[in-house]
């Protein structure tokens, strides 16, 4: 029986975890790469007859984790492979104060786990499938911070930012091949998850949009991780998938 092959990023808490557990069915077959393994996937998965692989790895430190995934996929029986996906999801929001205040290692990771590492796997993928015959997707998880600015976050709107734009790029390279990856940067809308938590806890003085990060939640306007993968899987399924490379799962 031919698998369809996901990788996942951030897979182990928040909107990471429900597209995990919403990808274990049958047919699937799931790496994920988070920096703890999550022990009620395995279970799930041997429930269901799913076959999930769970990596703990720091992807601050994205070349290890690079050359690991071309490792692990070409050894893997292409023959074996109906579709091949990678979800860039991880992502990291460091301490909610302006960019004079931010801590530089602070800065490095958010920089590193929220654009260096997906461009570093999103290669390795590329490159490890590139012979592959069967369809292959890129999907970047992106945000609304990466398409307007915010006060106190520079790193992770760069980051966000930069995801979208290397996307834009990466869909002009995959449509000059014969088989090229789908690819596209999708913000998922703003979700009821820990790092919301953290704009709501952050000092006023220092977060300005607090207020407004406070109203979402109070007016009952943030999606549940379950509902937002849901989501998010369902544009990953359209037939359209990747022909706007940047997109919102609210403009469906």
């Amino acid at each position: 029986m031919m698998n369809h092959l996901y990788i996942l990023t951030g897979a182990s808490r928040g909107m990471g975890l429900a597209m995990a557990e919403q990808l274990i069915t049958r047919r699937n077959q799931l790496l994920c790469i988070s920096r703890q393994s999550n022990p009620a996937l395995p279970k799930l998965a041997e429930s269901l007859g799913c076959s999930v692989t769970q990596w703990c790895a720091d992807l601050a430190e994205p070349a290890p984790v690079a050359n690991a995934l071309i490792a692990w996929l070409s050894a893997l029986d292409p023959k074996a492979l109906s579709s091949a996906t990678l979800i860039n999801n991880a992502g990291m929001i460091p301490s909610l104060v302006p960019l004079r205040s931010a801590d530089a290692n602070e800065t490095m990771q958010a920089l590193r786990v929220g654009l260096e590492a997906p461009m570093q796997l999103t290669a390795a993928f590329l490159k490890a499938t590139r012979a592959l015959t069967v369809p292959r997707k890129v999907l970047n998880i992106s945000s609304g911070l990466g398409r307007r600015p915010m006060a106190s976050q520079s790193a992770y709107c760069a980051a966000k930012a930069g995801m979208d734009h290397f996307t834009r790029c990466l869909a002009l390279d995959e449509a000059t091949q014969s088989n090229g990856a789908k690819v596209c940067s999708l913000a998922p809308g703003v979700i009821d998850t820990d790092m919301q938590k953290q704009l709501r806890g952050a000092k006023p003085d220092d977060f300005p949009d607090r207020v407004g990060f406070e109203q979402l939640e109070q007016t009952g306007q943030l999606t549940t991780p379950h509902n937002a993968a849901k989501r998010v899987l369902a544009w990953l399924g359209r037939a359209d998938f990747g022909q706007n490379p940047v997109a919102d799962v609210r403009d469906a």
